[in-house]
């Protein structure tokens, strides 16, 4: 019913313009005309005209999208990005030995609907492909297997970067050295392609937060972005982010070391990409997809009082549909300045995704006593 629910929407809502499949689309072509980072799309915004953000790899795979009717793309995008939100939320329960088809179907009906997912699904973002694509690979029994999905995530959009972090914590540095290589193919087949807009790409426009998007607007729920808001002004890479970026740090250091003693394996995935989406320059809110593996660990795995505190917190963040509101009240996505308690909540993500490191951390430092015990 659910499933049905949304295809209705996607079927008979105008509205849905999934814009950034748009991008995806309609830019990948402009790789072999050389303006593939000059092109805008300007329809359906009106204070910011879409640019194409990713590496040049990620548009060559994009590329069978343009040759097909607008419509075949939209519906086969739906279609792949449900099938990829029931693979990670299977995937999570398999991880934690909990699984049952029954429960994944149940879970994913109810995800469709939360924030995160909803907005990744109106926009035609490729969230769910990659989350799919990460945790399927970092738990291959093979190191090619593992290092080829990380790698090739990376060369899709960068942030899943991240991820190789795991294969240190764990010690598989086999998987993080075809991890690297895997990544260094991406590059080449990018040269390969168009060695101009690679260039471009590689030394003039990366790490240029503005390009993307507006860094101080609601919908960027990274820590530079909720640190800019309640200052009113970007605060950069400067000591202010440094000093949250730190914190993040920190307590995910906390968090994989009591996951690794404790052999938790989706608990040190999602710290690892909680960690990644935090100290990103821009984590749209879309981005927090990851939200769904966090919330699945936390019902089912943890114990302690403020795991379910930390689940409680998610659900009202991703229910609410909070960021939707805090758009809405903004009088424009570039004016970073507001009153205290809209910036306050603009915390929203990066608060509860800090508080969920402090629950993986505590509940496994509680429970490893208890499991050895048991040993």
């Amino acid at each position: 019913m659910s499933v049905l629910g949304h295809l209705l929407m996607v079927a008979f809502q105008t509205k849905m313009t999934m814009v950034d499949l748009m991008v995806y689309r309609n830019a990948s072509p402009e790789l072999f005309t050389g303006n593939l980072y000059e092109w805008r799309l300007k329809e359906f915004s009106d204070q910011f005209a879409l640019p194409f953000t990713y590496p040049p790899f990620s548009a060559f795979v994009f590329l069978p999208l343009s040759w097909v009717p607008w419509v075949v793309a939209r519906w086969f995008w739906q279609l792949l990005s449900l099938a990829c939100l029931w693979f990670l939320t299977s995937r999570s329960l398999m991880i934690m030995k909990r699984h049952d088809p029954r429960r994944a179907l149940l879970w994913t009906g109810l995800f469709i609907w939360v924030e995160p997912v909803r907005t990744t699904l109106n926009y035609g973002q490729i969230n769910l492909v990659l989350a799919a694509l990460l945790i399927g690979t970092l738990v291959a029994t093979r190191s090619a297997v593992q290092g080829l999905g990380v790698g090739v995530a990376a060369g899709l959009k960068l942030t899943p970067a991240i991820s190789g972090l795991y294969f240190l914590v764990t010690r598989q540095y086999r998987a993080a050295v075809y991890s690297a290589v895997a990544f260094a193919g991406t590059v080449g087949l990018g040269y390969a392609v168009s060695a101009s807009q690679s260039h471009r790409f590689w030394f003039e426009l990366l790490g240029d937060a503005s390009r993307v998007g507006p860094v101080g607007s609601a919908i960027n729920q990274s820590l530079r972005g909720a640190l800019s808001r309640s200052v009113g002004h970007d605060v950069g890479t400067g000591p202010i982010f440094l000093a949250g970026a730190a914190v993040a740090v920190v307590l995910t250091g906390f968090a994989l070391y009591h996951a690794r003693k404790a052999d938790d394996t989706l608990a040190m995935i999602v710290a690892v990409q909680f960690l990644g989406l935090l100290v990103s320059p821009i984590s749209w809110s879309h981005h927090w997809v990851w939200m769904a593996p966090a919330l699945l660990w936390l019902l089912y795995r943890a114990e302690h009082r403020l795991a379910r505190i930390t689940a409680g917190a998610w659900v009202l963040a991703v229910g609410s549909y909070l960021i939707s509101i805090l758009l809405k009240v903004q009088p424009s996505i570039w004016i970073i300045e507001r009153p205290w308690y809209w910036a306050a909540l603009g915390w929203v993500y990066p608060a509860v995704g800090l508080l969920t490191l402090v629950a993986i951390a505590v509940e496994l430092r509680v429970k490893q006593p208890v499991d050895l015990l048991r040993q």
